[in-house]
């Protein structure tokens, strides 16, 4: 038996992106590898997310895919999966500079360092029908920055 490579996918709104699927399409076409795609929770749409990415894989036929929910947070979501016998790779998906809360927290370079395995970073659009919008800018308090409710101006 051949050596197989085994890829840890984590991704959100980009999950069943196009740009995802070629990436690892791409992936696929270089060694025998299998994926294992990781989608943090970010409410109650997050099992539909996974279920039509996992859908939208085995339909661009990759190679034996499965998927799991995560914790909220993306990095904590990584350790607890994480296993350095079990992943050999990681590919990050994640929406533009900008728009990417996963980019302003560095989760590629984050990733690659508390895992010592190669990080592949995809940026990809939403799909059409998630309307994404960063929240507004909240007033900067400095160390009063956790008591801002109660300085709420009416």
């Amino acid at each position: 038996m051949a050596w197989e490579f085994h890829v840890l996918v984590v991704a959100n709104l980009t999950a069943g992106s196009e740009e995802l699927l070629a990436a690892l399409r791409e992936r696929a076409d270089q060694n025998a590898c299998r994926f294992t795609l990781l989608v943090p929770r970010s409410g109650p749409e997050s099992r539909g997310v996974l279920e039509e990415a996992l859908e939208a894989m085995r339909a661009a036929e990759l190679p034996k895919v499965e998927g799991y929910l995560g914790d909220r947070d993306p990095i904590v979501a990584v350790m607890e999966i994480w296993d350095p016998r079990k992943f050999d790779e990681i590919v990050v998906s994640t929406l533009p500079t900008g728009v990417s809360r996963w980019l302003e927290i560095a989760l590629p370079r984050r990733l690659e360092r508390l895992t010592s395995v190669n990080v592949r970073h995809v940026v990809a659009q939403p799909r059409a029908e998630v309307r994404w919008e960063r929240p507004p800018e909240q007033e900067q308090l400095g160390v009063l920055s956790p008591l801002a409710s109660l300085f709420k101006r009416r």
